[in-house]
């Protein structure tokens, strides 16, 4: 399968489906994957992302090794929504080795206090910042103010998903 026209023939789930099936559990074809979506053009990097993420929830090890470069397009501020989107998702699945989680800290702190950051990137974020208090719980009040401080004037998604990880780290 030529990953790129297959993305570039639709834009659909049917068609993220397809390129996840056919990267499975294949770090060959996941690298491929990788190359499509850090190459683009935009429209192949915005479509690229979506399996990207759907492959990593199923296979998570699969990041590993490009983990370093793919965060590098997280701190990017041309990217488009798609692409953080997917990226942050991703980062859900995946225990964030710990010389990225200062990193990867940072930029999810920066997305979450952003109002203009797409509710999902938010939520994502939100997420990921709760996985890694598990390993770095001198994070745990600084999360713990940023999501009270949310409460009040979050969209019901954001605070649904706020109240959720602060149950979640007020146990840890």
């Amino acid at each position: 399968m030529d990953i790129q026209k297959t993305l570039l023939q639709e834009h659909s789930k049917r068609q993220a489906g397809k390129v996840v099936d056919y990267v499975g559990n294949n770090p060959a074809r996941f690298n491929t994957l990788i190359q499509v979506f850090l190459n683009g053009p935009y429209r192949v990097t915005q479509r690229a992302a979506w399996p990207l993420s759907i492959c990593v929830e199923h296979y998570p090890a699969l990041i590993v090794p490009h983990l370093s470069i793919v965060l590098k397009q997280l701190e990017r501020t041309d990217v488009h929504d798609a692409v953080k989107r997917n990226i942050v998702r991703l980062l859900q699945f995946i225990d964030v080795p710990k010389r990225h989680r200062g990193k990867v800290a940072a930029l999810c702190f920066g997305f979450l206090q952003q109002r203009h950051e797409p509710i999902a990137v938010r939520a994502f974020s939100m997420t990921v910042l709760a996985h890694i208090v598990r390993h770095e719980p001198a994070l745990k009040t600084e999360l713990q103010i940023v999501l009270e401080d949310m409460l009040p004037y979050g969209s019901p998604g954001l605070v649904s998903r706020a109240s959720k990880v602060l149950r979640e780290i007020k146990s840890l």
